[in-house]
């Protein structure tokens, strides 16, 4: 099952309004691309969903360790200064760019760019709609972020000012001085 997507272009949805959408249609996931589309997401299946966690976990206790940041799952809607309010389906902040926030901005959808994501292409998704949403994060300032390609077993990872460079999975992707030390050995998926 693919998104759904909505255009409401004309309407121009506010932050606050959008924030008031979501949580009247908590179960739904929802997403506001810098274009204006509305995207209704689906659920996810259980391989993609065990990924995803996988990711998050590795993720989390290198946190734990380092404690350089905040992690967060594609629960979190952030507001992108583009004006895009997006979901990764892994997301990591530096911690003193979060302690910056308020706390009604730590509590709503954090207005922000995420330092480091994570996207997993699930075997539904198009692939060119992922790779746009790459590029929106890199234009609203992302440092880093791979995007995990199961089907094709491959991720392409995406840097400011750098092309797009694409490796063959196994692999082993280091996170490089953006999270210091965290290495991610992906096995055949």
């Amino acid at each position: 099952m693919n998104p759904i997507t909505l255009n409401v272009k004309p309407v121009k949805l506010t932050d606050e309004e959008f924030y008031q959408l979501c949580q009247v249609n908590e179960s739904w996931r929802l997403e506001l691309t810098a274009k204006g589309e509305l995207l209704i997401m689906p659920p996810l299946g259980g391989k993609s969903g065990k990924r995803e966690a996988r990711l998050i976990s590795k993720l989390w206790v290198w946190n734990e360790e380092t404690n350089l940041g905040v992690v967060f799952s594609s629960s979190t809607v952030f507001r992108l200064p583009n004006g895009g309010k997006r979901s990764p389906d892994v997301a990591w902040v530096k911690l003193e760019k979060w302690n910056r926030l308020t706390e009604e901005d730590q509590e709503k959808f954090p207005p922000l760019c995420p330092d480091f994501i994570i996207e997993l292409r699930s075997r539904t998704d198009k692939l060119e709609d992922l790779q746009e949403k790459m590029l929106e994060y890199l234009d609203a300032g992302l440092i880093l972020g791979w995007l995990i390609n199961p089907q094709q077993q491959q991720v392409e990872i995406y840097r400011q000012n750098q092309d797009k460079e694409i490796i063959y999975l196994p692999a082993n992707l280091s996170a490089e001085d953006v999270l210091p030390g965290f290495i991610l050995d992906i096995p055949i998926m």
